[in-house]
């Protein structure tokens, strides 16, 4: 792989969103609340924008296939851990978030890295890309943590256990999905040879 394939601009926006995370942390760690959520936002909406345009300028590698969801994962995760401590927000209603919401998406990356690792070693198959339910959860996840962070600023939370109900059901939904998901990958593979 040379520099050319490292250095593209999803790549960098991969990268930012890697750097904001403990920067992120911090933010909350020290009570700035309002500055943590928009440090979260911009790690959100640079998760959006890597993925676009490597489609769009072709810009796709093979380091920004594993380097994104490992970023997404921490970002996920990190978020949930700092948010289910108490010690971190304000005391507003429904918060700090529920320790089943974080074990929930703690668990479901754990069973997907789990799985590809497994699968890995045993058959040496890499191909594995995201399912459309695990997308949909990951973007769930970040609109979710957003409004986790708006309801810590801004005091209005009773949205927030629907919310959770969400985060957990798509959560233990894309992860039980994505061991079919992944087998029909490797079905598509042996088929092609």
């Amino acid at each position: 792989m040379n520099s050319l394939n490292i250095l593209t601009i999803p790549n960098l926006f991969t990268l930012l969103r890697l750097a904001l995370i403990p920067i992120f942390a911090c933010l909350l760690y020290y009570g700035y609340n309002v500055l943590a959520l928009v440090v979260f936002l911009m790690a959100g909406i640079s998760d959006g924008i890597d993925g676009l345009i490597a489609r769009k300028y072709n810009q796709q590698s093979e380091l920004g296939t594993v380097l994104d969801p490992i970023a997404d994962k921490l970002l996920m995760t990190v978020s949930f851990i700092v948010l289910s401590m108490p010690s971190f927000l304000q005391p507003v209603e429904h918060l700090p978030v529920p320790f089943w919401v974080a074990a929930a998406v703690i668990g479901r990356d754990i069973l997907i890295l789990a799985v590809a690792t497994s699968i890995f070693i045993i058959t040496g198959f890499r191909k594995f890309r995201p399912s459309i339910l695990g997308k949909i959860s990951t973007a769930v996840q970040v609109t979710a943590v957003s409004l986790i962070l708006f309801a810590n600023v801004s005091g209005h939370s009773f949205y927030l256990p629907t919310i959770y109900f969400l985060v957990v059901l798509l959560a233990l939904a894309s992860g039980i999905h994505y061991i079919f998901h992944v087998a029909k990958l490797m079905k598509q593979e042996e088929t092609a040879k």
